[in-house]
């Protein structure tokens, strides 16, 4: 079995991702900062899980010492720790720049600069690295935006799209993509890219700056209001976690066939929806319609954006995903055993 880092590895992907692979045996290196709500208690819930796989490494992914520690001895790298939230770049794009784009590259030179074989690297893209579409028109049909193009309708945007970096967020992850594949270009690093949709699921303590699925659930298990901004019609593909987990696992193990490429990881047209129907179904499931107020659009905002991921299901063989409306309800489902409601959100937060 391998030893393997997960940078972020606390994190709501990250968690997922490190239990799985210490389901299959392997050690896995948690490496996070613990900054972000809930990831704390992720950490605590794997070390109870895989007490002799998991192995925490507290640290910043711009300290290079502690990162270099971290990368001792493992045999493939998962690279998700980063600033997550379009809003807090906006508010911090320095901090954003340091996190997301030097962090990525100390890490691209360090897995260089390390005698031995060479070191598998995959990577946590976005769709913002594709800008906000703006020159694709649409038409507003029912509760929903949608491409007047049949076939991006029927597809979803492609990995041949040209980039288009919009907000500091999407820059730093943007140019990190890029430092990616050029290492793997020009140092033959064996590296891959996935430009990740909205991916939801078990451990994702969603707010309203990032994971958008959780967090709409959770205020309406609170029986609070979401606030929607822009007219609610904005629609996105999502993904189970369990889908996009698989994904990266394959990527990893199947890198001969993935190495120098970016790939799209979506839900795609069949896990496509506008903000307002999933408030819809999620009524359905907790019996109450949600409550509703809008707030102006935000800057970079996609009105619609679906990925095409036949690409990465075509490489590594993966099945169809989760059809989302089961995909909610199973999250519906963790956050109500988990207690995240009313009362205890505060507490699961810690």
């Amino acid at each position: 079995m391998s030893r393997l880092l997960v940078t972020g590895g606390a994190g709501f992907i990250g968690a997922n991702l490190s239990d799985r692979l210490a389901q299959a045996g392997h050690d896995v290196v948690v490496f996070d900062a613990l900054r972000r709500p809930g990831v704390s208690r992720n950490l605590s819930w794997l070390r109870g899980r895989h007490p002799k796989r998991i192995h925490a490494a507290i640290g910043d992914i711009r300290d290079g010492s502690a990162l270099d520690a971290a990368l001792r001895d493992v045999d493939g790298v998962f690279h998700l720790a980063a600033q997550v939230a379009v809003t807090t770049s906006l508010v911090e794009p320095a901090e954003d720049f340091a996190v997301n784009l030097q962090g990525t590259f100390q890490l691209l030179d360090l897995l260089r600069r390390r005698p031995g074989p060479p070191c598998p690297l995959v990577f946590a893209s976005t769709n913002k690295v594709y800008g906000d579409l703006g020159d694709v028109a649409l038409r507003h049909d029912g509760d929903a935006w949608l491409p007047e193009a049949i076939g991006l309708r029927r597809l979803g945007v492609a990995e041949d799209r040209p980039l288009d970096f919009h907000t500091p967020y999407g820059c730093s992850k943007g140019a990190a993509d890029q430092y990616v594949l050029d290492f793997a270009r020009s140092y033959g690093m064996p590296a891959a890219v996935l430009r990740m949709s909205c991916i939801y699921g078990p451990r994702q303590m969603g707010t309203e700056d990032q994971g958008w699925v959780a967090h709409f659930l959770i205020r309406a298990l609170r029986d609070e209001r979401v606030t929607l901004y822009g007219d609610g019609a904005q629609v996105r593909d999502i993904l189970h976690v369990d889908d996009a987990v698989a994904a990266w696992i394959g990527a990893w193990r199947n890198m001969d066939r993935v190495a120098g490429r970016a790939f799209n990881l979506g839900g795609g047209p069949a896990n496509a929806v506008s903000l307002v129907q999933l408030l819809e179904a999620i009524g359905e499931i907790t019996g109450r319609p949600v409550g509703v107020e809008y707030g102006p659009a935000r800057a970079g905002d996609q009105r619609w954006f679906v990925a095409d991921a036949r690409a990465i299901r075509s490489a590594l063989s993966l099945p169809e995903p989760v059809p989302w409306k089961i995909g909610i309800r199973h999250l519906a489902e963790w956050l109500a055993e988990e207690g995240i409601g009313a009362r205890k959100l505060e507490e699961a937060l810690r």
